[in-house]
């Protein structure tokens, strides 16, 4: 889901692989991020004026260096940086197109941790984009509040960062606000204190492992409502923390009152529900479509009307948290891994709760798909379309495809295992053929390479 079109329209994992020049170039936004060191941990320390509009920042960043270096190169846009340090000793900080680039004094050696410290702050707000602006933005409308959705490349408009989707790491969100307004983060609340000058600090802790595009942090005031479920039989309880505007309570809490079955009913499916808590959070401002933030989807005021009518979303931002938050993307172009098995939870969730089954939607799908143009390629894109709602639909299309293929038996298998092998950290078109064929043992190129590479519309197979 596209921070741009939430605003206006639609909307420590595995080590990365080591970037080469034409790598970088196939690469959907290729001046952000660096392959020049793996995060290992964020630690954001935020004070934040809502009347102001104003952000002070102290970012600690723990990394490893991946090359022989005396530089460390950051994403950060539209904020100042005051002053750096690289294990404790000050820094030459120089800014160019969106980057901050330090200069240690002793170089950095291939695996050698450091840790990064980083003053810097400004009135942040959305980045201009090619899908429209995203990242930081105020609500307003008497709300005082703030929405954070990045994805694909919005997370510098508010911290720091290597803004890679590979690039995971663990984050603790320490933010003070004005004694009234409320912080809603990734994770789990740890603690909440009254400082003398009139500030409240929330400290929320999320180990992750987590991209850039994932974090968020919300300020405003809420009404908050939190239960403990049991997800699946003998595991481990999860949290379920929601907040929305109090004048929207009570349409948000029947809206969102089926997110515990959903996620039982997803969890059967798709194996232990990966993180230590989930929520929503609504915002008091019209969003194009729900934003997916790990463990705490966002949501606007218009998806909230009492009628459970976008319940379709709460189970799609459900969904994410295994296929696009927990298993990851190497790069933007595989997209479809992540949309394309939300959108089909969706009609997983229909056949669940006995509506319409999945074959009868997806079928209904590749008919309204086979009406439009077919220019798409959809495990490639292009980054002009990389939102593009065929990318979710044909992607849903594709995995039906194979379902009717190999079988339920065996495609549910693969769901589970797909996740489970890549837990915490990132995937690719490619692996996922690979894993596909293990799964089913058996060939299935000549099934799926049509579905995902070719701009025609493949007739779906007759199902085993």
């Amino acid at each position: 889901m596209t921070a741009a079109t939430a605003l206006s329209g639609r909307g420590g994992g595995r080590a990365p692989a080591r970037d080469t020049p034409a790598a970088a170039r196939r690469r959907y936004f290729p001046r952000h991020g660096s392959y020049g060191h793996r995060t290992l941990s964020y630690d954001l320390r935020l004070d934040y004026d809502p009347g102001e509009g104003r952000l002070d920042g102290h970012a600690r960043i723990q990394a490893v260096a991946a090359e022989h270096t005396r530089r460390v190169e950051l994403d950060l846009a539209g904020l100042t940086v005051h002053a750096a340090e690289v294990d404790g000793r000050p820094v030459a900080v120089h800014r160019r197109d969106g980057k901050v680039f330090l200069t240690t004094g002793e170089p950095l050696a291939p695996a050698q941790p450091f840790v990064a410290d980083i003053r810097y702050g400004g009135s942040p707000g959305p980045l201009r984009t090619p899908f429209g602006p995203i990242g930081w933005d105020r609500t307003g409308d008497g709300h005082d509040g703030t929405l954070v959705a990045s994805q694909p490349v919005g997370a510098p408009s508010w911290f720091p960062c290597n803004d890679r989707p590979d690039d995971k790491a663990a984050y603790t969100f320490e933010v003070r606000v004005p004694r009234g307004h409320h912080v809603l983060a990734n994770g789990t609340l740890h603690g909440r204190e009254e400082h003398d000058d009139g500030t409240v600090g929330w400290t929320y802790h999320h180990p992750g492992p987590m991209a850039t595009y994932l974090a968020a942090v919300y300020t405003g005031r809420f009404a908050h409502e939190t239960q403990t479920i049991e997800a699946s039989p003998g595991g481990s309880p999860v949290p379920l923390r929601n907040a929305y505007p109090a004048h929207l309570a009570a349409a948000a809490r029947h809206d969102l009152a089926r997110q515990p079955e959903i996620l039982r009913a997803f969890t059967g499916l798709f194996g232990p529900y990966p993180f230590e808590s989930y929520g929503a959070v609504v915002v008091d401002a019209e969003l194009g479509a729900p934003v997916e933030n790990q463990t705490l989807s966002v949501f606007g005021s218009n998806h909230m009307d009492g009628n459970r009518s976008w319940e379709t979303l709460v189970a799609h931002e459900i969904a994410h948290q295994w296929y696009g938050n927990s298993v990851g993307l190497t790069d933007w172009q595989h997209i479809w891994l992540n949309e394309g098995f939300a959108t089909y939870a969706e009609w997983l969730w229909s056949e669940h709760i006995g509506e319409d089954d999945a074959d009868t939607l997806a079928r209904e799908a590749w008919r309204e798909l086979s009406g439009r143009r077919q220019n798409l390629r959809i495990a490639d894109p292009g980054r002009r379309h990389l939102f593009d709602d065929r990318i979710y639909v044909r992607g849903a299309c594709t995995l039906h495809a194979l379902r009717l293929a190999v079988g339920d038996e065996s495609f549910f298998r693969l769901l589970r295992s797909w996740h489970d092998t890549h837990r915490g950290g990132s995937a690719d078109t490619r692996t996922f053929f690979t894993h596909a064929e293990h799964t089913a043992g058996r060939r299935l190129q000549d099934l799926l390479h049509p579905w995902l590479f070719d701009k025609r519309l493949p007739e779906f197979p007759a199902s085993t």
